[in-house]
């Protein structure tokens, strides 16, 4: 299964069973365990994910923390789990004690949703003050799964992620910085711009101006970055429907003198089914073919990938969902928008056909 795909579902199925998970136990279960088997550790295997590792501390004796990953016989990750529910802010001296008396080079703090990976950057054997990495499993961005991807099992390098964790260690300084400078300029931020745009001695009456001027600037010019990231994905967009639109056109008109015609409400309904699969996989995998009963909705544009069918040709209109190998499902639509109702069923269409995203 796609590694992307795999962490997309578990955020989703934290979104909606989040409600449903009440304790630590159960958090360890739906959210923590399945998270480090997407990244390729055998959580059933008691040589590679230890459960309930002992790491005595001192005097005292059967500590454990949550799960220890083993990496050649050595506890080289140590997690500590709390409850969904709960800040991880808390939490942090229980995992230092442990992560100084182990062989551990990683150690993670979370719960479940959240996920905080810390190191000894700053002095051996000492577990750092902040993370060097931190993810959100309901918020994930494009970042995210690349720094994850070093984690996975078979790529799992310590001097690579521990290279990994030096640059990021000073990029979350800088944004930190930069989003406390943006919230209230110092006067030494200030002064870098003006002694540039100005040549006059930098009184403190100077420098007052030019907070104002420092802080609208900077918010334009987020502004103004947000709204060409915004114009451009916009663009784009238009660029593919445009070519998407072209291509159907000339299928409509190939298939014109074979009696086949495809209407508007089918191509509406084409749109809407592949908007729903864009969640899970790349558009261009997407393909329609019409035939005189039905208007098909493929996979790589295979007939036996078959994932959807809109017959639309009679005075009631139906979907059908595929649900196995020769069976499928019906459904009476009162109206194109009712096809979003099908959501699940339309993307488990992908697990039908073999592309896993369970």
């Amino acid at each position: 299964m796609d590694f992307e795909i795999a962490l997309n579902n578990l955020g989703d199925k934290i979104k909606n069973t989040q409600d449903k998970i009440l304790t630590e136990e159960a958090t360890k279960t739906s959210y923590i365990l399945p998270f480090l088997n997407v990244l390729g550790y055998d959580v059933f295997d008691p040589t590679v994910v230890v459960p309930e590792f002992t790491a005595d501390i001192g005097r005292k004796k059967n500590e454990k923390v949550d799960y220890a990953i083993m990496v050649k016989d050595k506890p080289l990750i140590l997690i500590e789990a709390k409850t969904h529910t709960e800040t991880l802010d808390r939490h942090k001296t229980q995992l230092e004690r442990y992560f100084t008396v182990t062989e551990s080079k990683f150690a993670v703090l979370t719960n479940g949703i959240e996920y905080r990976f810390y190191s000894d950057l700053e002095k051996p054997n000492v577990m750092d003050k902040g993370p060097f990495l931190t993810i959100d499993l309901l918020n994930l961005k494009d970042r995210d799964f690349k720094e994850l991807e070093k984690f996975k099992s078979e790529n799992f390098n310590v001097e690579n992620i521990l290279s990994m964790a030096g640059r990021k260690k000073y990029v979350n300084g800088v944004k930190s910085i930069l989003r406390e400078e943006m919230k209230e300029p110092s006067e030494d931020f200030i002064r870098i711009f003006a002694s540039k745009l100005i040549n006059k001695h930098l009184r403190q009456q100077v420098i007052e101006e030019f907070r104002g001027y420092v802080k609208q600037a900077m918010n334009e010019t987020i502004t103004d970055l947000v709204n060409d990231k915004i114009n451009a994905l916009k663009d784009k967009l238009n660029n593919e429907n445009n070519i998407e639109n072209e291509n159907i056109e000339e299928q409509i008109e190939e298939t014109k003198d074979n009696g086949i015609v495809t209407t508007d409400e089918e191509l509406e309904g084409y749109f809407i089914v592949k908007s729903i699969f864009a969640e899970k996989i790349d558009l261009n995998r997407i393909a329609q073919r019409d035939t005189k009963s039905y208007f098909g909705i493929l996979l790589d544009d295979n007939n036996r990938k078959w994932l959807v069918r809109l017959h639309f040709n009679y005075s009631n209109k139906y979907l059908e969902i595929r649900t196995g190998d020769k069976e499928s499902e019906k459904y009476l639509l009162d109206s194109l928008n009712d096809i979003y109702k099908y959501k699940d069923g339309i993307i488990n269409t992908l697990n039908v056909v073999g592309e896993g995203l369970n």
